[in-house]
């Protein structure tokens, strides 16, 4: 589906965000592991959170609606054997459910029909520490098509040379404890599928972070659902040692997931860049780091203000460049780079090398897309440089989303600045975390067209 969308000339009203994808991912696999029943209330409903129930289910959970909230009966130590399970696009879900299923299955393949995508994103960091806990890897150059393979003396075919842990029993899958060195410098995503699998090998496990660090919020998520699952991870303060005690069982909980900031990120970008008064309800005071956003707003000149649970932006003010560290709020960094494409002078987002091992290369494809509207922006290794045109953009031109939802967020937003309405190619893709984006818009009044 593409979508032509028009100038917008004011917006306003209340809008919901949608459900946190990141706390979502982990408290469905949470419910998974325990046995019993978890109940789960207001889950994401997005294509990574269908994927991953889909992946659970052939693991041999059992997942049933319950009106807007989800009860999981987990498969605990014990899932079934599928012998093959497809994320689709989802990283997150590639990620955790690899670790999980070295920890308990003897072998695995995992595919994805988005080999232009997924299927490029690296996981060699991730396979080569399975490798240093007894799993043997088979893989395209640390790419998908990847197959796990346990219950041995086993080492990853990666020729990392890392550290071995030491032998000892065994757990279901094959894994043994001991300490496990992986790399933080692409992705905290491969730290979290260790977290989560460690309490399933029955062995103490120390995990020790090697390398730049990135997105220590999502660590933190992390550890604050495993702690809710009554899981004892013991972690240094700066994220990079953990150490979880062995003999340690998931329990059925309940779970609120909170609303998504990244998604609200970019109702905030879009409010903020139009005359507008706009409230987001439903956004607390938790451990996403894209929360960031309203600060990084704020910065920037906005009329934004965070009272209790909720995000009330009045635009039409002119905003300001500046200089920003995204790391801490990787997955808004795409909207506020929007934002600052109509901000006077200069904008500088730095320490974000990690956008390009994304849905797509979110440094060099998205900037490119954005000059494609008449922005100008440049580009470094590790940083996006934009140099801000507060009168607005040219438009007029057909963009790519480079499939990527993100993206597509992100170029909507400049496309409601543009002098002339601009499609946006695929922009079903939106839907991977937020399917309710172009709705929710168009209740506060834009106007975006299916093509």
């Amino acid at each position: 589906m593409d979508v032509r969308v028009y100038p917008a000339e004011r917006l306003e009203g209340v809008v919901n965000p949608p459900s946190s994808k990141n706390y979502t991912t982990r408290y469905l696999l949470a419910a998974a592991l325990a046995e019993g029943e978890s109940l789960i209330r207001f889950p994401a409903e997005s294509e990574d959170a269908t994927a991953l129930k889909r992946c659970l289910a052939d693991l041999g959970a059992v997942l049933v609606p319950d009106g807007k909230h989800l009860r999981v009966r987990g498969f605990g130590r014990r899932p079934r054997n599928p012998r093959t399970l497809n994320p689709g696009n989802a990283g997150a879900v590639l990620r955790f459910l690899m670790a999980v299923c070295a920890a308990t299955l003897d072998e695995i393949t995992f595919v994805t029909d988005y080999a232009d995508s997924l299927g490029k994103r690296p996981q060699g960091d991730l396979l080569d520490a399975l490798g240093q806990l007894g799993a043997t890897v088979e893989s395209r150059e640390g790419r998908l098509p990847i197959t796990i393979r346990t219950g041995g003396a086993a080492g990853s075919n990666l020729g990392s040379g890392g550290p071995r842990a030491a032998g000892g029993d065994h757990g279901s899958g094959g894994l043994h404890g001991g300490t496990v060195r992986v790399s933080g410098s692409v992705s905290s995503q491969y730290t979290s599928a260790l977290l989560f699998a460690a309490p399933l090998i029955g062995q103490d496990v120390t995990i020790e972070v090697t390398g730049d660090l990135k997105s220590r919020p999502a660590l933190r998520q992390t550890l604050q659902v495993l702690r809710e699952a009554g899981i004892r991870v013991d972690a240094a303060p700066d994220l990079r040692r953990f150490f979880v005690p062995g003999g340690q069982r998931y329990e059925a909980r309940e779970y609120t997931v909170p609303g998504d900031y990244p998604g609200a990120a970019a109702l905030m970008a879009a409010a903020a860049v139009v005359p507008s008064d706009v409230t987001i309800p439903r956004l607390f005071h938790d451990e996403q780091g894209e929360r960031q956003a309203v600060e990084v707003l704020a910065a920037m000149g906005a009329d934004i203000v965070h009272d209790g649970q909720q995000v009330r932006i009045r635009g039409g003010r002119p905003l300001r460049g500046g200089r920003f560290d995204g790391d801490p709020f990787t997955d808004a960094v795409l909207a506020l780079t929007a934002a600052a494409v109509l901000a006077v002078g200069e904008t500088v987002i730095y320490n974000v090398e990690n956008l390009r091992y994304k849905e797509c290369d979110r440094i060099s494809d998205y900037r490119a897309e954005l000059n494609m509207l008449g922005a100008r922006v440049e580009e470094g290794r590790d940083r996006l440089i934009v140099h801000g045109r507060p009168e607005g953009v040219e438009g007029g031109v057909t963009v790519e989303s480079r499939i990527d939802h993100r993206v597509i967020m992100g170029l909507t937003i400049v496309s409601l600045r543009a002098r002339e309405p601009v499609v946006i190619r695929d922009a079903h893709h939106v839907a991977k975390s937020y399917p309710a984006f172009f709705d929710d818009l168009r209740r506060l009044g834009a106007r975006i067209e299916e093509v």
